[in-house]
């Protein structure tokens, strides 16, 4: 007789992410980070902070990835889901609520200038950029 084996998933990861946005002449413009160690273009994003709302979570993530900093959205415009690649360990489903931040400040230096790269391009290019099917829709439908 042979056990049967049950493989289960491990439990999805709740982070948050900001989508920073400015109207530019051309119309809406979204500023894209990469991320650390695969240098997809995303948006900044991170784990919920205790103490902190999901919306102020998404802001402070915003400032220590991108070095910008505005007015959040406290509700979600959705959510999108992405597969966590780290080296050391195993991937990881995460589940991120996506807020608007309209930004109003861009600092010239931030925390994790020397990790990532940062650029505002339009809607329909930060769509091309964007590897999440999810949150290529999110951004697709934004209207600012």
């Amino acid at each position: 007789m042979t056990a049967l084996v049950t493989r289960t998933q491990p439990s999805e990861r709740r982070q948050v992410a900001a989508l920073p946005w400015r109207r530019g002449a051309d119309g809406i413009e979204i500023l894209l980070v990469t991320s650390r160690e695969t240098r997809r273009w995303v948006t900044p994003k991170g784990g919920r902070m205790v103490g902190l709302t999901d919306a102020q979570a998404a802001a402070q993530e915003a400032l220590e990835e991108a070095g910008i900093e505005g007015v959040i959205g406290d509700a979600p415009l959705g959510t999108f889901r992405y597969l966590k690649i780290l080296k050391r360990r195993a991937p990881r489903w995460c589940v991120v609520a996506l807020h608007a931040l309209e930004v109003r400040v861009e600092h010239d230096t931030w925390h994790e200038q020397a990790e990532r790269q940062r650029a505002w391009v339009s809607r329909d290019e930060a769509v091309r950029r964007v590897d999440e099917p999810d949150l290529k829709a999110l951004i697709a439908a934004f209207e600012g």
